[in-house]
């Protein structure tokens, strides 16, 4: 099965970009857009100079539970720089959603919770609410993983969107916001 389709019949349509989006991505961005495909996973990342980005990860689920996941999260580690990926709110339905979340909070990645991001899907025309995750090896703050975010969005998920799509996604400052830390709503009490 080709690439694509394993990560079309994982991942639900509003996150998914268009195959044509993926492949242009490969072809005129290859020095910072990343495919790395085995018979049982396909990972797609971006890589830029101080920060990953875990666009897609797919493990088929036949492999699950060999540890084929912490390998890849771990070849990423190497890398020595923040790896920053989006994930579905849990949803009890999905018990994917759950098992996905505590894969990566095995894999010592963190919620920024002050980072907020939701994003009306080309496809559906509904708003996909996502959570962002971190792991980095230097502590980098949230702070340093929203502009990290924004630039993400700029250069990839927007990137020749209305060529593909027909229409432009919302501009990141609709897209990405920075809530108040708890701490913060503590102090407004």
């Amino acid at each position: 099965m080709h690439w694509y389709e394993k990560l079309n019949q994982y991942f639900p349509v509003e996150e998914m970009k268009s195959k044509e989006h993926m492949e242009t991505l490969l072809k005129e961005r290859p020095e910072i857009y990343h495919k790395d495909e085995g018979p049982k996973h396909v990972l797609m990342y971006v890589e830029l100079e101080d920060f990953v980005f875990v666009d897609y990860l797919f493990v088929s689920k036949e492999a699950r539970g060999e540890g084929l996941g912490h390998s890849l999260i771990e070849k990423l580690k190497e890398k020595k720089k923040a790896i920053i990926l989006e994930v579905e709110p849990i949803d009890y339905e999905d018990t994917d959603t759950e098992k996905r979340l505590k894969f990566y909070k095995r894999e010592g990645f963190e919620h920024a919770r002050s980072i907020g991001y939701s994003r009306r899907s080309l496809a559906t025309n509904k708003m996909n609410e996502l959570e962002i995750l971190y792991w980095s090896p230097t502590n980098d703050s949230e702070e340093k993983i929203f502009e990290a975010m924004k630039k993400t969005y700029n250069m990839v998920h927007t990137y020749k969107d209305k060529e593909f799509y027909g229409q432009s996604y919302q501009p990141v400052d609709e897209v990405l916001k920075k809530r108040k830390n708890y701490e913060d709503l503590l102090e407004d009490i």
